[in-house]
């Protein structure tokens, strides 16, 4: 079986996003973006621009985010945007959303900011409403948070794109992605936390109806590798390492995990490195970790 993996980048790369990714992201079958607005001054990218500047930009490559904030746009909006990139692509779009969770730019933005229960049950009728726009016209849907009355999304997608949902909150976001995900990406934080999620979202299948293995799980992996110990030392050390990367080590550990993340059922997986925009972990996760997920 051949794993697919996609490069995810970083809100605070803006304008060396792309000369990093030119140089880093033939070998991946994906690319994945943030969406985000504000972390403190931050220089920050916007999400939505970033994707379609990256599906212009690669032709040959699937992109989506990972994931957008659900509040930031209107969900009919939203629709519309989708259908818009994906016949434009011709069909390369995977609509990532997910609830949202930094108050800060909610805040900022002047964006209501409610409890996460809410936002949870606005991420699940945003959904279908973008369902109901995409499958039928004119489009009617109302619900507590959403309506359209009569709405057209001319030309619809074709193909209808994935829905992946982003999150893994185990009594509320899951059971959402139960109801309404074709695709659940989970950002990895350890085997045990990992089956534990399994095991929730398994539950919230049962209770609603739901094929459990219909859903294809996508795990994101935060990574710094480096040739031997004295390398990942050093990396890890510099001011510019990003720091909140959950998986480290040398080409022969980080294989040993990633596959290890295959065998618990991941469909796919997402990887972003701790050094950029310096390639050159990007560079030796492809010579030394990608041939290894190629042939599993």
């Amino acid at each position: 079986m051949r794993v697919p993996v996609g490069l995810n980048v970083w809100s605070r790369l803006v304008e060396t996003t792309f000369p990093y990714l030119d140089r880093t992201a033939a070998p991946f079958d994906s690319l994945w973006f943030p969406d985000h607005v504000q972390y403190g001054s931050h220089n920050v990218a916007e999400g939505w621009s970033l994707l379609t500047w990256a599906l212009a930009r690669y032709p040959d490559k699937l992109c989506g985010h990972e994931v957008l904030c659900n509040s930031f746009r209107n969900p009919a909006h939203l629709a519309k945007m989708s259908a818009t990139v994906q016949a434009l692509s011709r069909g390369r779009f995977v609509l990532g959303i997910g609830a949202g969770w930094n108050g800060e730019e909610y805040r900022a933005y002047n964006w209501p900011f409610p409890p996460a229960p809410v936002r949870i049950a606005q991420l699940g009728e945003a959904i279908e409403l973008i369902r109901a726009m995409w499958s039928g016209a004119p489009a009617h849907y109302k619900g507590e948070h959403y309506a359209i009355d009569g709405a057209y999304c001319e030309p619809r997608p074709d193909p209808v794109p994935k829905i992946m949902v982003g999150g893994h909150g185990e009594r509320y976001l899951l059971r959402v992605v139960a109801q309404h995900a074709d695709w659940w990406n989970y950002p990895f934080r350890g085997f045990e936390t990992y089956a534990r999620k399994q095991e929730a979202l398994k539950q919230h299948c049962r209770d609603v109806g739901r094929d459990y293995d219909e859903i294809q799980q996508i795990v994101r992996v935060g990574i710094l590798i480096g040739e031997n110990e004295r390398q990942v030392a050093w990396i890890k050390a510099r001011p510019e390492t990003r720091p909140d990367i959950h998986l480290v080590g040398t080409p022969d550990q980080i294989t040993e995990t990633l596959l290890g993340i295959v065998a618990r059922g991941a469909k796919m997986l997402t990887v972003n490195f701790a050094d950029v925009p310096h390639p050159e972990g990007t560079w030796l996760f492809a010579a030394t970790v990608l041939p290894s997920l190629r042939d599993v």
